[in-house]
């Protein structure tokens, strides 16, 4: 059973955009007031200490279903078919301990919302997915989280796998996942686009499809988000639908580049940005700077933790944050908290979930970052632990750590 709504007065603490510490004040789960020196009756009371807090941690493309299954030889296909094997071998208590281990870490992180995609296909049936909806249920209130039925091999291509994917979206699959490079040929794959929209409309769901998934744009097939664009605009779909990976355009020139990220812009196609797998597998990561310049919803994501996918990987996307940093221009206090964004109330608005911030109305999804007079950027710079995480005015983790040197 989910814990219900809880009260909560949580004590000198540092939002972003503030030169001193307050309080804030939750009620019946939500934020009820922010300022200082709050007083009120609360069924508990935490201090912050002068850290930073930030809104609950947002992560919206993780493969639960797949992680911790060991490395795989570095390239997207040889990856496919690692997991491909892998999956003839899965069971409803093995996914779900693996994901549930999963999840843990990311909570501890301060992570309290995932969208997470979930294979749907003839090999794995709806093992998966049957189990990713019972964690769902049990750790509802604790963690949101968004279950997407998704055809990592294609649909044409593994016949079957349309009947699951309906069966799978009856279930209660929140969202229908696509994977537009995954059929023979182009055509193909624009079949599997269309069929995906049609599912979309059938059952009422957002739509996240894995786009472009390439160094270059040497395979057609690896070039499709701006079909995706224009079908998302036909089917009126606009800010229901994402577009994950899009490496592909990292290898375009700057032009064409422009041109793509204003078709995405005008059509509402949000873009989740995975750095740990991009990087990995093709060298490059979608330019975040230039769609957000463009007015493209963009999140950041971990996409896949110790796989064939991503050998690595902590699911703490303060991580992920300092990677995009490393690895893209956003090395000024702005571009950072341009990222913080990416994985805070920008990441949760691209997944319909809005009043994920720090102001009245908001569900109080709150961490609590282990820097006691630091700011958020000095924060990040750290990789500092998590003193608090709340979920819903709930305190639903703690870390303590003690660090000792024999120095002078």
């Amino acid at each position: 059973m989910a814990p219900g709504p809880h009260d909560l007065l949580l004590t000198n603490v540092l939002p972003r955009g503030h030169d001193t510490p307050v309080d804030v004040r939750v009620e019946d789960g939500k934020i009820a007031e922010v300022g200082p020196d709050l007083t009120a009756p609360a069924v508990e009371t935490l201090d912050g200490g002068g850290r930073p807090v930030l809104p609950g941690l947002v992560e919206p493309h993780l493969h639960l279903d797949k992680a911790l299954l060991g490395g795989g030889d570095g390239t997207l296909q040889g990856a496919v078919s690692a997991t491909a094997e892998a999956k003839e071998h899965f069971t409803h208590d093995d996914v779900l301990a693996r994901a549930e281990d999963v999840l843990r870490r990311a909570l501890r992180h301060g992570t309290t919302l995932v969208r997470t995609p979930v294979d749907v296909d003839p090999t794995v049936g709806l093992t998966s997915l049957d189990a990713l909806l019972e964690l769902k249920e049990r750790w509802a209130g604790v963690v949101e989280l968004q279950v997407v039925a998704f055809p990592q091999e294609g649909i044409a291509a593994r016949p079957g796998t349309d009947d699951l994917l309906v069966e799978a979206l009856r279930r209660g699959a929140d969202v229908i996942g696509g994977c537009s490079y995954a059929e023979d040929d182009v055509e193909g794959c624009r079949e599997h686009v269309r069929r995906v929209f049609d599912l979309a409309a059938r059952f009422d769901v957002d739509v996240d499809i894995h786009a472009d998934f390439a160094a270059g744009p040497d395979d057609p097939r690896h070039t499709l988000a701006t079909f995706v664009a224009d079908v998302t605009a036909e089917r009126g779909w606009g800010g229901r639908t994402t577009l994950g990976h899009v490496t592909t355009m990292a290898g375009l020139t700057t032009d064409t580049r422009r041109g793509i990220t204003e078709r995405l812009a005008g059509a509402g196609v949000g873009v989740v940005v995975l750095p740990p797998t991009d990087l990995y597998l093709q060298g490059r990561a979608a330019p975040v700077a230039e769609l957000l310049d463009a007015g493209v919803a963009t999140a950041l994501s971990s996409n896949n933790v110790r796989n064939a996918f991503t050998p690595f990987g902590t699911v703490d996307m303060l991580d992920v944050t300092l990677l995009a940093a490393h690895t893209q221009p956003f090395g000024t206090t702005a571009g950072l908290d341009r990222l913080l964004d990416r994985v805070t109330a920008g990441a949760a608005a691209m997944l319909g979930t809005g009043g994920h911030d720090l102001a009245p109305g908001s569900r109080a999804d709150l961490v609590v970052l282990d820097a006691p007079g630091a700011d958020h950027h000095t924060a990040l710079l750290d990789r500092v632990s998590r003193r608090l995480v709340v979920s819903g005015g709930r305190l639903v983790a703690e870390t303590v750590t003690t660090a000792t040197l024999q120095a002078p």
